[in-house]
């Protein structure tokens, strides 16, 4: 039997807010949410972007003065609203009005030559055929004529083109929550996003580690750009060039594996399976093939799964702009038709756009097999039957889009129909688009679905693009679809592109139904992920409803199995309870194992069967099968 890989946690962190029990998502459908639901997700966000704080069983605010919950929204409602979401950028990440930069200047003497003072320790090497260095009066100073001119870089600002982008709630800080040692920020959200996708399993993770082997644990995660900021890849890259040396940590910290390796170090000390993949844009749907391919195969029984990446610095701003890739004011306001950007409608998936807009975040899954599943009375958010991947073949710009996706959206939508049935798929599926803002994908990524759609007799297929709110991360941008998924499983509510006023003229909707509103929806059972990364990296995953998951389970295992299932899965339920309830006021007690329970490895006991490490409950077994015993 092939295995089940069935999502059973989820969480990080985006500009909607944190992912477990759909808090990010129930910030897009607000106003499709009952007065609970609603008073809820205005608390976890108040207390995320340390609006509010709960103390000694009270909720306080900034004057630390008692508030009552159902407060939140009349008093700090707009100030949510306001800063969640695609918004101008914050300061916190760069200044878009005055972006600091050096200029470049040709002095020129007005006479002969100039001169000026310097200290000798600051002279360059070597010194330039130009100059003349004598001494000076004050002490370690000496004085530099110049014959010519002399070219300098000057500090100074420019008004960047780019002023929007996806950005994390304000307000909320990573750092603050555990002891993060000036790690990049990219990592700093690992840490977060991790603990809450481990959290929100209701399950302790000892308790896993207890039911399985050690190396039957995997983690599948990756940067897309590596870390950007100071603290890794930017001041690696730019140190000597602004006159400092480069840090011991730079580089270590800078690396696009390092999201896992700070799983498995930090968070979880797992010693089992430890992959990093990066597709570009379909990164998160790389590393979940892996892994959803080794739980299948019954190489590993649970997986955490995920990306992380922090995009919003002046460098990425730059670099894509320059492409022509991101949305600036220039050609907003040309399409509009109007001096003035709104900032919030800057990324238009399938309307009229003119590029898309950064984003930043991380997201993470726990999966396991369904028979452990069933043994831990793990809750049930959905399974994933496959994703597929393909490239474009033979091209003339790398960047551009091509053929793949149409084969891995049709592999997708052909394996679901076998899986649930063309009823099922034609009825109750939906698509969770790429929908990048950019003319090119408008157009191309439309096509396939409207093809596909024809091809299988789908009519109205509803399409839903979160990159109109969230901005697009890059690696962890097909984690903001399937959490997205998740939510449109356990709310029922499609939600539209309010982004934009009309579809585009030049998209292909004859088989879809690219909504601008929010709108209920009949139960679905079915959601396809698609991504169409940079240089021809597309990933169309097939995700299934918890319902439909819990089905597939109960004819698998039988009542008997099942019933003892619920058992256990009500005492899972109270564990997500209490920590939702902790969640919602920003009680996160991230998990940061810095040097805690390490391995002695004078300690591991190996023998020609097994190997067994202190501290795990299960040996590893080394009684491994022959794979080319009909060749030897």
């Amino acid at each position: 039997m092939t295995a089940l890989p069935v999502i059973v946690g989820m969480g990080g962190i985006n500009a909607s807010g944190r992912t477990s029990f759909h808090q990010g998502f129930r910030r897009i459908i607000l106003d499709h949410l009952a007065d609970k639901e609603k008073q809820e997700t205005y608390l976890g966000l108040a207390c995320l972007m340390n609006l509010v704080r709960y103390e000694d069983g009270q909720l306080l605010d900034q004057d630390n003065q008692v508030i009552p919950e159902d407060t939140i929204e009349s008093r700090f409602g707009q100030q949510i609203l306001d800063g969640t979401l695609i918004r101008k950028i914050e300061k916190e990440h760069f200044d878009p009005d005055a972006t600091p930069w050096h200029q470049k200047m040709t002095l020129s003497p007005s006479d002969q030559n100039f001169s000026f003072l310097v200290k000798r320790k600051d002279l360059p090497n070597p010194l330039p055929e130009s100059w003349h260095v004598s001494e000076a009066s004050e002490e370690c100073q000496c004085n530099v004529t110049v014959q010519g001119a002399l070219e300098v870089l000057h500090p100074s600002t420019l008004d960047n083109p780019i002023k929007a982008a996806g950005q994390l709630p304000t307000g909320f800080d990573p750092a603050k929550l555990y002891n993060s040692h000036h790690q990049p920020r990219g990592l700093q959200n690992v840490i977060f996003g991790a603990t809450d996708a481990i959290k929100s399993t209701g399950l302790d993770w000892q308790d896993i580690l207890n039911k399985v082997n050690p190396d039957q644990i995997g983690t599948y995660s990756s940067s897309t750009q590596g870390q950007l900021h100071a603290e890794g890849l930017g001041d690696a890259m730019q140190a000597r060039l602004k006159g400092k040396r480069v840090g011991s940590k730079n580089v270590a910290m800078s690396l696009n594996t390092a999201p896992s390796d700070f799983i498995n170090a930090y968070v979880t000390g797992s010693v089992g399976s430890t992959i990093s993949t990066t597709g570009a844009c379909a990164s998160f749907l790389y590393n979940l093939k892996t892994a959803v391919h080794d739980i299948q195969s019954g190489k590993i029984r649970a997986a955490i799964v995920g990306n992380s990446d922090a995009l919003i610095t002046p460098e990425s701003a730059e670099g894509f702009g320059n492409m022509g890739a991101l949305a600036n004011e220039k050609y907003l306001k040309m399409i509009d038709k109007t001096e003035s950007v709104d900032y919030r409608r800057t990324s238009r998936p399938f309307g009229n756009n003119c590029g898309f807009t950064l984003g930043e975040g991380a997201q993470y899954f726990v999966l396991m097999d369904d028979a452990l599943a069933v043994e831990l009375g793990a809750d049930i958010l959905g399974s994933v039957a496959d994703v597929f991947v393909n490239a474009d073949g033979v091209k003339k710009s790398v960047t551009s889009p091509g053929p793949g996706n149409y084969i891995s959206m049709a592999k997708a939508v052909a394996l679901a129909t076998k899986v649930v049935g063309k009823e099922t798929v034609q009825q109750h599926s939906f698509v969770l688009a790429h929908g990048s803002s950019t003319p090119q994908n408008r157009v191309t990524e439309s096509h396939i679905f409207h093809t596909v759609a024809e091809t299988f007799n789908i009519e109205n297929w509803p399409v839903a693009a979160p990159k109109a709110y969230l901005g697009h991360s890059l690696g962890p941008a097909s984690g903001d679809q399937l959490a997205w998924a998740l939510g449109v499983f356990a709310h029922n509510v499609m939600p539209g592109i309010n982004t934009i006023e009309a579809v585009a003229e030049d998209v292909f909707d004859q088989h879809l139904n690219i909504a601008t509103e929010h709108y209920p929806c009949d139960p679905q059972k079915v959601a396809f992920i698609n991504s169409k990364g940079f240089g021809g990296n597309n990933a169309t995953g097939v995700v299934l409803s918890p319902d439909l998951t819990l089905e597939m389970m109960t004819k698998r295992h039988g009542e008997a199995a099942m019933s003892s299932y619920r058992e256990k899965h009500a005492q899972v339920k109270s564990n997500q309870a209490s920590y939702r309830d902790q969640a919602n006021t920003a009680q996160f007690d991230l998990l940061y194992r810095y040097g805690q329970d390490m391995i002695d490895e004078k300690e591991i006991k190996i023998t020609q069967n097994s190997l067994t490490l202190p501290g795990y409950k299960n040996a590893i077994s080394l009684e491994l099968e022959n794979p080319f015993e009909d060749m030897c």
